[in-house]
């Protein structure tokens, strides 16, 4: 069949134009994330499924579906469905590097440290993190703790197991293999990340532009490829948000497509490529 006809076929499911703006209004209001007239195509192929899954015929029903107040892991179904779990290990490694060669330093002269995984998906980035700590310190702080939060359910139940293909670790240095992973029991294709790398992370579930539970304060914070899918609004309230978690001197490290706006960016100043060190005031600036 040509490309030409198979473009003619009539969708399986009615998406209208009103159907597509109620979506995007949800989409925004529960989660923050923005969906451009553009993203039509995108959403109805994503969403497909779901309406397969819930066995409805059109857009119109599936979002009277997801309006419904009980409806709440069908929601989280939605955004799991518009956004990509696309994570690695040692991803962006130079912001690894920075944590390694600028931040550690400092970090092994403190009791408490905490670092903040914020859209964490399925592990890497936490474990990433982990490693790279434990590699570092030659004794550990006494509290230590690296928070893990994501909006998908599903996705920390597979961050919490800890279990991925082997081919998936490729960018997990060698020494790091041999220390922290080994074979997962009756899957001969898979590794595990060892119980010293789980005890220090916590995995929650979270939904970043809602209330946080937690006070902090982070040394670091990484939120990479995730503010991407916010619009610009709400981009700035959640560099706000970070800036007030942080403690003065604190890292953050976001998305390579990703920039720091609005006024949290007079807050920071530039640390290295996505890289952002929250600024000390000095002493005369300082609240009383």
């Amino acid at each position: 069949m040509s490309l030409a006809a198979t473009a003619e076929m009539p969708e399986e499911f009615s998406f209208s134009d009103a159907d597509f703006e109620a979506l995007a209004r949800l989409a925004r209001a529960e989660f923050g994330l923005s969906l451009a007239a553009s993203k039509k195509p995108l959403v109805y192929s994503r969403l497909a499924r779901r309406l397969r899954a819930r066995s409805l015929s059109s857009f119109h029903d599936y979002m009277k579906l997801v309006d419904c107040a009980d409806e709440v892991d069908e929601r989280l179904e939605l955004v799991s469905a518009l956004t990509t779990n696309v994570t690695s290990f040692f991803r962006e490694k130079h912001h690894f590097d920075t944590l390694r060669d600028v931040l550690m330093p400092e970090l092994a002269k403190q009791r408490r440290v905490r670092i903040w995984s914020a859209g964490c998906s399925s592990g890497p980035e936490p474990f990433s993190i982990a490693m790279t700590l434990l590699d570092g310190f030659s004794s550990l702080p006494p509290d230590l703790r690296i928070l893990a939060t994501d909006i998908d359910p599903a996705i920390l139940r597979r961050a919490r197991r800890g279990r991925y293909p082997r081919e998936d670790c490729s960018a997990v240095p060698p020494p790091f293999q041999s220390r922290w992973l080994s074979p997962a029991s009756g899957e001969p294709e898979h590794v595990e990340v060892s119980q010293d790398l789980k005890r220090i992370i916590s995995f929650a579930e979270l939904n970043l532009i809602c209330d946080w539970p937690f006070k902090g304060p982070f040394d670091a914070i990484f939120c990479r490829n995730v503010a991407i899918y916010f619009d610009q609004d709400t981009q700035q309230r959640l560099w706000t948000r970070f800036s007030a978690m942080l403690r003065a001197g604190g890292f953050l490290f976001i998305g390579h497509s990703e920039r720091l706006s609005g006024p949290a960016a007079h807050e920071f100043a530039t640390a290295g490529v996505t890289t952002y060190r929250k600024r000390v005031l000095p002493v005369s600036a300082q609240p009383t």
